[in-house]
């Protein structure tokens, strides 16, 4: 590659600056095991992060609950910001296939204190995940040892706090080790874990769409299918529509893992971009083949097996493994609900930990961070930290109050939407001076990176509102301002306290001089 003085010659490829590892603009390499997964590899990754099947468990009540039939058409609507904010990953990866991704690219495009704010905001989101993904597996791995079991006694174990803590910690230390050892091991185990979560989700909904209409006492109240329910416009009202729209979002949030491991992927600047894209796609086809197909078997009312019924709600697929399934089969939903939170609990480190990395090797964080494990080649003491925090934190909660717990899992949404359009807006600007070049960056490279980040930047406002009331989340409050707002603001507040630490540690990083701010230099590629 040579560097452009001029107007790029007729038939070159014209892409950003040069990869990670090369120098330019205080860009580093950081040691880890490159070309240790490929593209459908990188794709799995990005899929087990995301936990389809614990996220259809989860959510499915939850988003029948606030607009209906209208479900399906949430789900679109929440994967279109999702889908715009994915091409400017893409292409930021293509010019800084840099681990940090959005802490790196907000510091190249907007300075020092901006990307420190938005890796702050992806690490603090993943920890609260990784809780949370914890504690469902926990609750999974002693609800299916009793349906296995036949005892009821077995089940009831996980309402015994310190079983269920000491069995979450079990959990978290077994994915810290896989992680620890790499993304060869990692990769290993993802392909059987969503391999199987894909099969039952699509066992399920062959069996639902047959139930349909089969005049059983269980569904009753079935549907027929109509085009409607993928209008997002039909929706009763606009604060559903949000609230629907705010759930749908987090059942994507996990896709950017496939970036996050690109220093370590074969063709590290174009695949993770292209495994994002792949896992997209097979994301929302999965959850619109499964909204469709149990909407369909039993309805989206309150009663009944229906999916906005609070007892149905909570866990969708407990309530429907047996009347859908039956009894045998059903187990299998329990199996895929557990393998989806255990594979999204061990890949779900990765992008925190290599983040931390990033940061460390920039200066931004203690260089203690920056250490990558000789054999391994993986990041191995910023993984265990992960791991240590994220179970002390989850300890901590459930012991202290479980509606705070609650409450931080709302406010996950907030973090989401915050790192998600920082970088979308990133994109744009970093390629600012490209974007009259021709059609295809200015709808790539700015078109489509803005207005995802304005779609999500609009959530991110109507969320911060609503938190405001102490009904959104558990219901509690902090003299007399809801608790979700509280832990919400408070967790970035205190980026912000940390930011002006590392300051006074790390002026160089603060001043510009390590991880330069910049516009890309042209560069040609044969």
């Amino acid at each position: 590659m040579t560097q452009l003085d001029a107007r790029p010659r007729a038939g070159d490829t014209v892409r950003g600056s040069a990869p990670a590892g090369g120098g330019d603009g205080g860009v580093r390499g950081k040691g880890l095991g490159g070309n240790s997964v490929g593209l459908t590899g990188s794709a799995v990754i990005g899929i087990s992060t995301v936990a389809p099947v614990y996220c259809l468990t989860s959510t499915l009540g939850s988003t029948a609950g606030e607009v209906g039939v209208q479900m399906p058409a949430v789900f679109l609507a929440g994967f279109l910001p999702m889908l715009l904010v994915a091409f400017a990953y893409r292409e930021l990866n293509k010019a800084m296939p840099d681990c940090g991704t959005s802490f790196t690219w907000t510091v190249k495009a907007f300075g020092p204190r901006v990307g420190w704010m938005c890796g702050w905001g992806l690490v603090i989101a993943t920890i609260i995940v990784l809780s949370n993904l914890a504690g469902v597996a926990t609750s999974f791995f002693w609800l299916l040892a009793g349906e296995v079991t036949g005892s009821p006694s077995v089940a009831a174990l996980d309402d015994n706090k310190l079983v269920h803590i000491g069995t979450c910690l079990v959990l978290i230390a077994v994915a810290t080790a896989i992680s620890y050892r790499g993304m060869t091991a990692t990769k290993g185990i993802q392909y059987t874990l969503v391999a199987l979560q894909l099969a039952v989700l699509a066992l399920f909904v062959t069996m639902a769409l047959n139930k349909a209409g089969s005049g059983g006492a269980d569904f009753a109240t079935s549907l027929d299918f109509s085009w409607s329910w993928l209008n997002p416009f039909a929706v009763q009202s606009f604060a559903a529509f949000t609230a629907g729209l705010s759930l749908s979002i987090f059942m994507f949030w996990g896709w950017d893992t496939c970036l996050t491991a690109n220093e370590e992927t074969t063709g590290s600047d174009k695949t993770p971009g292209r495994a994002a894209l792949i896992a997209m796609v097979v994301l929302v086809g999965s959850y619109l083949a499964t909204a469709v197909a149990a909407q369909m078997a039993v309805g989206s009312g309150t009663t009944g097996l229906g999916l906005a019924n609070p007892e149905t709600g909570e866990n969708v697929f407990a309530a429907l493994a047996g009347p859908v399934m039956g009894s045998g089969l059903g187990v299998l939903l329990f199996v895929a609900v557990l393998a989806s939170a255990a594979a999204s609990l061990q890949t779900t480190f990765i992008p925190v930990a290599r983040t931390v990395l990033a940061m460390s090797t920039y200066e931004a964080m203690p260089a203690s961070y920056a250490k990558v494990h000789p054999r391994f080649k993986t990041p191995g003491r910023a993984t265990v930290v992960a791991g240590i925090g994220t179970g002390v934190f989850y300890a901590v909660m459930t012991l202290v109050s479980e509606h705070v717990l609650i409450d931080t899992i709302y406010a996950l949404g907030l973090m989401i939407c915050f790192y998600y359009a920082l970088t979308a807006f990133a994109c744009a600007w970093y390629f600012r001076a490209e974007l009259t070049r021709s059609g295809r960056d200015l709808v790539f490279k700015g078109l489509f990176p803005v207005l995802g980040g304005l779609l999500l930047a609009a959530v991110f406002a109507k969320t911060l509102y609503d938190m405001w009331d102490p009904a959104y989340g558990s219901g509690s409050s902090v003299f007399g301002i809801g608790s979700v707002f509280v832990i919400g603001v408070g967790l970035l507040l205190l980026g912000v306290v940390l930011m002006v630490a590392m300051e006074h540690r790390s002026p160089a990083f603060f001043r510009g001089e390590v991880l330069t701010k910049e516009t890309p230099a042209l560069v040609v590629e044969d």
